[in-house]
């Protein structure tokens, strides 16, 4: 007879479920990362919108926040890197206008 196991709380099974519904791209992985990565004000007025042969484009809410972090990507590619897993090749950050609301 097997027994029954005691209920779980109801956010552990979210976080579980939410990390195997997260897609394996390294889009993704930045955008999980971002928020902790580059604090929340920036998070506020940017997000990782596409990524290509492992440069990932990061919509900022104006020219003066893309132009701020331009200068501030290598330390933000530096905060990132030990989030991201070992597999994910993150090799550069382009900042953009975003021409709708964040």
């Amino acid at each position: 007879m097997t027994r029954r196991r005691t209920p779980r709380p109801l956010a552990a099974g979210i976080g579980e479920a939410l990390e195997r519904a997260e897609p394996a791209t390294l889009l993704a992985a930045v955008q999980s990362a971002w928020p902790g990565a580059v604090g929340e004000a920036i998070a506020r007025e940017t997000s990782p919108v596409t990524e290509r042969a492992g440069v990932v484009t990061v919509a900022c809410s104006s020219a003066a926040w893309a132009q701020e972090l331009d200068l501030l990507g290598a330390q933000i590619l530096a905060k990132l890197g030990p989030e991201l897993a070992a597999e994910t090749p993150l090799k550069g950050l382009r900042f953009i206008t975003s021409a709708d609301p964040l």
